[in-house]
């Protein structure tokens, strides 16, 4: 499997990873990658009703901000929520994000 290519630890910053945070589709594709480890791109959009390019765009802000790792598996991309690179450099930011989200998904309503 091939990485694509997304910031180290070291250089996350605060600003991309909120910004990515901020918008609905992202939040549920995080929530989902949480979730699901390991999923690949078509399983997390499974339900989302979001074209395709739209979805590719979301989830290149996502692995650019540093919320999330892909690697290329034959046809499939693999994703993977960076929860322990997150937690080290925000402690406490991500697990009240995703509790929250989980409690406003319609899968809970």
């Amino acid at each position: 499997m091939r990485p694509l290519p997304q910031p180290e630890r070291r250089s996350l910053t605060l600003a991309p990873v909120l910004h990515a945070l901020g918008d609905p589709v992202r939040l549920e594709l995080v929530r989902r990658a949480w979730g699901n480890p390991e999923s690949t791109c078509s399983a997390l959009a499974d339900g989302l009703d979001v074209p395709v390019s739209t979805l590719s765009n979301h989830l290149r802000i996502l692995r650019e901000a540093g919320l999330i790792s892909m690697t290329v598996d034959g046809r499939h991309r693999r994703v993977r929520l960076r929860a322990d690179d997150l937690s080290d450099r925000f402690p406490g930011l991500l697990d009240p994000i995703l509790r929250l989200t989980a409690a406003d998904s319609p899968d809970n309503g």
